[in-house]
């Protein structure tokens, strides 16, 4: 069906792909040990605190912080519960709809978020930096800091599975 040129190519798009997936997905591990290690929690509830931060009254209804992290509701609720134990955050309920829940940043949730951060960056710089030894990584990375970061979750959907990249949700 394919000449043998086509193939090599997708074959190479392929395997493309793939080293950049690999490459996110050992720095999202490390990050994930580094935080639970140092803080008591891990990445996707890091994110999350991080997406709740940046939200008008660092809330948000379930269902967009689900989009922003692109878990499935089930996953976001079993995760905002385990903040909720923690006291990092807060559910509430959406004052114009009664079966809307928010989610909601406490002050220690921001104070805990606040310690971390730094560590986050930090390790963030040097685990990236290993897969930034490769010329066309250092490439990709160099250009994924020029795209704007866009919380709107019009722009994404949650995704129907888990996330694996702390093994936590």
């Amino acid at each position: 069906m394919f000449s043998l040129e086509v193939m090599l190519l997708m074959s190479k798009r392929s395997d493309s792909w793939l080293a950049l997936v690999q490459a996110v997905a050992n720095v999202e591990i490390e990050l994930g040990r580094l935080l639970q290690e140092q803080h008591g929690f891990g990445l996707s509830d890091y994110r999350a605190l991080e997406v709740l931060s940046r939200s008008a009254n660092s809330e948000l209804r379930m269902q967009e912080l689900a989009a922003y992290l692109q878990l499935n509701q089930s996953s976001v609720s079993r995760m905002v519960e385990r903040l909720e134990r923690g006291g990092l955050t807060i559910r509430d309920l959406c004052p114009d709809d009664k079966r809307g829940v928010y989610t909601v940043l406490t002050e220690k949730g921001r104070t805990r978020l606040e310690a971390a951060r730094p560590d986050y960056e930090k390790a963030l710089d040097e685990v990236s930096g290993k897969h930034r030894s490769s010329g066309a990584l250092s490439a990709v990375f160099n250009a994924a800091s020029d795209l704007p970061l866009k919380f709107d979750p019009a722009l994404s959907q949650p995704s129907t599975g888990s996330s694996a990249a702390d093994g936590e949700v």
